[in-house]
């Protein structure tokens, strides 16, 4: 009897270990980093718990709004690997009507400085005022043709009902005529001068008028300092109208064509989409270098005179299956190159295949398609994410 009941407690004793073991082996298994499979809802589930509430294996619940928040940018993938890029440096400039260049009209003293460095100012708007003598000259010039003309038109008007009266000859009324056309093309010399320089009404100040509308970028006027007509007084700058002036080689400029899509990385690793508008036809005599002028798609953390690096790609080149990304979008978990590619809900973890590098870039020759939209930088804070999950599990 008693050799039964140890028998009895044996047998339970084993189905116990049985599911113990079972049971971590079960756990053991939901840790074991497996992307782009899932696994059954009931495996590893307790009390009606599913694989819904943790997502399928290699996946970070995040929204944008927290991704954003913790600095992760993302990159819409495109077909082309390293050599279907072209990386050069770049500066954003203004374009040809983005900046203006003031200069005194004529020689004088400056009495008003009505803007400063960083102001806004208007199209037509006065920055600063002069006194100069040739300001009196042109105002002269101004006052006499306009009396002129006025004269004119009396000897003509009197000309005329005198010729209607047949009382004087047809030579004297176009005598008369062509006087008044002199006349007219004086005045209007004489005004168009006067315009030009900014002579005010009484005739002893010109302006200094903004011709487009934006920020004073630069000010080299001085209260009270002398200046010579054609000295730069201030600068314009509109920074709503930017290009990009980016320097490629010439071998490499020969790849490229009016058209072709670029992307600016800023700072930060975002990144901006651009098209190329023109290239230019020489070279550059110092750095023996072309100049490729790229529009930007967008004006957000771009910079009058901010240096930064353009990847331009020139739609002659073949794209091929490969795929570029920056480095730090592929991290290695449990002995695996990764990338974090965005769902609606988060990010999943895909195993990919990597290729050569350069430039801080790194060719993916398998595991990722054109379109997709995977995590650059802050990659590595979505694989502590997964690790931190793994380990729960």
């Amino acid at each position: 009897m008693e050799n039964q009941t140890n028998r009895n407690k044996l047998i339970a004793g084993a189905a116990i270990a049985a599911l113990v073991l079972g049971g971590g082996g079960v756990l053991l298994g939901r840790s074991v980093f497996a992307p782009n499979t899932s696994a059954p809802a009931s495996v590893g589930t307790e009390k009606g718990e599913t694989e819904k509430d943790h997502g399928p294996e290699g996946f970070v619940a995040m929204d944008m709004t927290r991704a954003n928040a913790a600095g992760i940018v993302t990159e819409t993938l495109q077909s082309g690997g390293l050599g279907s890029e072209i990386l050069a440096q770049g500066v954003v400039a203004a374009t040809p009507d983005g900046e203006a260049v003031l200069t005194a009209r004529a020689d004088g003293a400056i009495t008003a400085i009505n803007r400063r460095l960083g102001d806004f100012v208007r199209a037509g708007e006065s920055i600063a005022t002069m006194e100069s003598r040739d300001a009196a000259s042109i105002a002269a010039e101004r006052s006499s043709a306009t009396a002129k003309l006025a004269l004119a038109r009396s000897a003509y008007a009197r000309e005329k009902r005198l010729f209607d009266a047949r009382v004087t000859a047809r030579q004297d009324l176009e005598g008369a005529q062509a006087a008044l056309a002199e006349a007219e093309a004086e005045a209007r010399r004489s005004q168009s001068a006067a315009a030009a320089s900014k002579v005010s009404g009484d005739g002893r100040t010109l302006a200094v008028v903004s011709l487009i509308s934006g920020r004073v970028t630069k000010a080299d006027a001085k209260l009270g300092a002398y200046v010579l007509a054609g000295t730069e007084l201030f600068r314009v700058s509109d920074p709503n109208r930017i290009q990009i002036n980016a320097s490629v080689l010439a071998a490499d400029a020969r790849r490229i064509k009016p058209g072709d899509t670029a992307v600016i990385e800023l700072v930060g690793g975002d990144t901006l989409a651009a098209v190329v508008r023109s290239t230019t036809p020489s070279l550059d005599p110092e750095s023996k270098s072309a100049t490729i002028v790229l529009q930007p798609q967008g004006i957000d953390g771009l910079t009058q005179g901010q240096g930064l690096r353009v990847r331009i790609k020139p739609s002659a080149t073949p794209t091929g299956s490969a795929i570029a990304l920056p480095e730090e979008a592929v991290q290695s978990f449990e002995g695996r190159d990764v990338v974090f590619v965005k769902t609606a809900k988060g990010f999943q973890a895909r195993n990919v295949t990597t290729g050569q590098r350069g430039g801080g870039r790194i060719e993916i020759v398998e595991g990722l398609k054109a379109g997709a939209v995977v995590a650059t930088k802050g990659a590595f804070l979505l694989k502590a994410e997964l690790g931190k999950g793994e380990a729960e599990h």
